[in-house]
């Protein structure tokens, strides 16, 4: 064992636990976190100031649409339009940029004013803080953030004279043209009060309170531009001899009086004192996983670890009112309600890794799935401000809430087993005639053929039936736990449906129709996308999607390959074989061969060679992929962070071990990159250490390609020899 590893895990048996940020066991772990990293490109990331899984998220917005603006900002983009306070960080579809401020020096803006943008200098950011300067509008801006209150600071170059400029009609665009539908507005002596209702990915009501910390002289209205349903103001200040001019933004789901409840929840409390506290926080959680290692490796990871704490985003009033996926207003599970739930991505890794570092905040995770279910009828997709986006395929809640009651969350009635497992069965079965036209409605074609064929399901079939089987999976498993072996055996033979499309000829995951002829013509490696190329497959190619059934049955699919040998000769060729005229639009980036690691559907296929005779082929491509598709600049995600995933992938892989599939409670094990400690609670550490193949935790081997949850948390010294 290494020198440090004892003498640091000796250290731990006292300081275990979260030490207070400033006591002798604490270490400052934000000043390894470079919020930039991923705001250039397709990562789609904002350097914006939030706390973890708050609800709101105070951010620059270079432009208000566009894909590249998902997250409101382009690293390279010069010019800033003002600073909302809601945002996805790391989404793949703009939405949210609630409630815009632009601050100026002097009253300059008139009703004629078309232009109130400005360009950025000196811009720096670290967990729970942004600062930039405008130059031309002669201010420098602070954003901060607590749970539910947004603040942001101005400090002018001159005292006296000040405006700022009030925008509800911003937002950040899917649609075309304006998406404010209505809004209501009560001026108040220090802000504004009012609702917004709003129609982009998802149809929402947002209402807000912007409060001032010196009293409004003047305020104008803007003219409205064509379409426009929401109002633009001008307020205007007199500072006297101060130069420092302060606002705070409170959001509700639910009405005006929640914003209100929501922003005395940081009454009292100075622009500094909530910067510290949100330091603080980052600090403590950041904390939970300690690693050695060289200022850049550290800023690789404590940047992702970073990235993927940031959402989901507990969007509950602190009156523990919320505003769920059908609009109505409903109780928060335990006060905590979840939004920006990413689940097609998140299920994979970022669910996963919250069971091992924020436990405390699974079974809420789960509850509000469960709380989703009980308002819409099925659990979630892919949720916005409460709402269902109805965004992606499968039923990717199903492995997150089977993965939590695997692992014991559960335990003394945290989770409703029996409730968990009614709704996974019910959004297994149930139909959906009310979902959108390209959402998923009916399981009768599956039933029927045991597939989905091509000339049936319009788009995707393929794909859906592939995912579906995870889901199929995960109610078995928690049927299996909670002693029903007729609705196990039921499910788990229906999660087998991938097998009705395997086409041994090219060795991969094939459309058929409803006569069960395969689909020709036919090229593995052509990938189809519902928005830009329709087809059989989700972001991806047939190679990309052939891997799937691993997440849930993985020795199945070794099996149906031909064994360890067929599998290693499978994943060679997969690795290898060129992608022709890759486009990123299509799922086709961060490639190695066929394996697109811009995308979900490939990150658990290195792992795959776990269950072959050469797992360290499998390593060696992960340290390949650490190496050339993560940095440590602006550009540093090759992809779409998804929310974090694309992010938790990289923590687990330097920890050298992942959920491949991610409902059975297991880890499968790599080899880790950096030595480590977890710091688990209740006094249990896991030390990690060594770069070897060979896993032995307190000595004794471990046998086996995976090791369960249960023995990970227990704590101990896991060597890698």
């Amino acid at each position: 064992m290494r020198v440090w590893t004892t003498l640091r895990l000796g250290l731990l048996l006292v300081c275990v636990g979260l030490a207070p940020v400033g006591s002798a066991c604490a270490s400052d772990f934000t000043r390894h976190v470079d919020p930039f990293i991923g705001t250039d490109g397709t990562g789609h990331v904002t350097p914006g100031a939030t706390v973890p899984f708050g609800l709101v998220f105070p951010a620059p917005d270079n432009a208000d649409r566009g894909w590249s603006y998902s997250a409101g900002y382009q690293f390279r983009n010069p010019r800033i339009l003002g600073f909302s306070n809601t945002h996805h960080s790391g989404a793949g579809i703009p939405e949210l940029g609630d409630v815009l401020l632009q601050p100026r020096s002097g009253w300059h803006w008139t009703s004629a004013t078309r232009d109130f943008s400005a360009t950025k200098s000196q811009e720096q950011a670290r967990p729970g803080h942004y600062a930039v300067r405008l130059a031309a509008h002669g201010v420098r801006v602070e954003l901060t953030a607590a749970p539910k209150v947004a603040l942001q600071r101005y400090r002018f170059d001159r005292p006296g004279r000040v405006q700022v400029l009030v925008d509800l009609q911003h937002g950040l665009h899917f649609v075309e043209g304006p998406a404010a539908l209505a809004a209501q507005v009560t001026p108040r002596d220090d802000g504004l009060l009012g609702t917004v209702w709003r129609r982009n990915w998802v149809e929402r009501q947002l209402s807000f309170v912007v409060q001032f910390s010196q009293p409004v002289l003047k305020r104008q209205t803007l003219p409205e531009r064509p379409g426009e349903r929401a109002p633009r103001f001008v307020l205007d200040f007199d500072l006297g001899r101060g130069q420092v001019l302060e606002a705070r933004v409170a959001l509700s789901t639910v009405d005006e009086a929640g914003a209100l409840v929501n922003l005395a929840t940081a009454a009292g409390r100075s622009f500094d004192a909530v910067r510290t506290a949100a330091d603080a926080e980052w600090n403590a959680l950041l904390g939970r996983i300690r690693i050695e290692g060289d200022a850049r490796t550290k800023r690789l990871f404590y940047s992702a670890l970073y990235r993927t704490l940031q959402h989901p985003s507990d969007i509950a009033d602190a009156d523990g009112r919320v505003r769920g996926p059908r609009g109505e207003v409903m109780t928060a599970p335990d006060g905590v309600y979840y939004s920006t739930l990413s689940l097609w991505d998140t299920f994979r890794a970022s669910h996963p890794l919250f069971t091992l570092i924020v436990p405390e905040r699974v079974p809420g995770f789960v509850n509000t799935m469960l709380a989703h279910h009980r308002q819409m009828g099925w659990l979630p997709l892919w949720t916005s401000w409460g709402r269902e986006t109805y965004t992606m395929i499968g039923n990717p809640a199903l492995p997150v809430i089977a993965d939590a009651l695997l692992k014991g969350f559960g335990a003394n009635g945290a989770i409703d087993e029996q409730a968990a497992l009614a709704a996974m069965v019910a959004t297994s079965t149930r139909e959906r005639p009310d979902a959108p036209e390209w959402a998923q409605r009916s399981w009768a074609v599956l039933d029927r053929h045991g597939y989905l064929p091509f000339d049936l399901q319009p788009g995707e079939s393929v794909s859906k039936t592939a995912e579906w089987g995870y889901g199929d999976a995960a109610v078995a498993a928690v049927a299996e736990r909670l002693g029903q072996a007729d609705l196990a055996q039921r499910f788990r033979k229906r999660s087998r449906s991938w097998l009705s499309l395997f086409d041994d000829e090219t060795g991969t995951l094939r459309g058929r129709d409803s006569q069960g002829r395969w689909r020709t013509p036919f090229d593995p490696v052509v990938a189809t996308s519902p928005m830009n190329n329709p087809g059989d497959y989700t972001e991806a190619n047939a190679w990309q999607y052939t891997a799937t059934p691993a997440l849930h049955d993985a020795e199945g699919f070794r099996q149906r390959l031909g064994g360890p040998q067929a599998l290693e000769a499978w994943l060679d060729r997969f690795f290898s074989l060129p992608v022709p005229r890759p486009d990123k639009h299509l799922g086709q980036e961060a490639l190695i061969g066929q394996y697109a690691h811009g995308n979900e559907p490939s990150h658990h296929i290195t792992w795959i060679y776990a269950y072959t005779d050469a797992p360290h082929k499998g390593q060696h491509l992960r340290e390949r992929i650490v190496r050339h598709f993560y940095g440590t600049g602006p550009a540093g995600l090759v992809g779409n962070d998804d929310v974090g995933q694309m992010s938790a992938w990289l923590v687990f892989a330097m920890l050298g071990f992942y959920p491949a599939q991610p409902a059975s409670g297991e880890y499968v094990l790599g080899a880790p990159m950096v030595d480590a400690e977890l710091r688990l609670g209740a006094g249990r550490v896991l030390a990690i250490t060594g770069r070897g193949r060979r896993a032995v935790l307190d000595g004794k081997p471990l046998s086996g390609p995976a090791v369960p949850h249960a023995v990970l948390v227990a704590g101990g010294v896991l060597r890698f020899r």
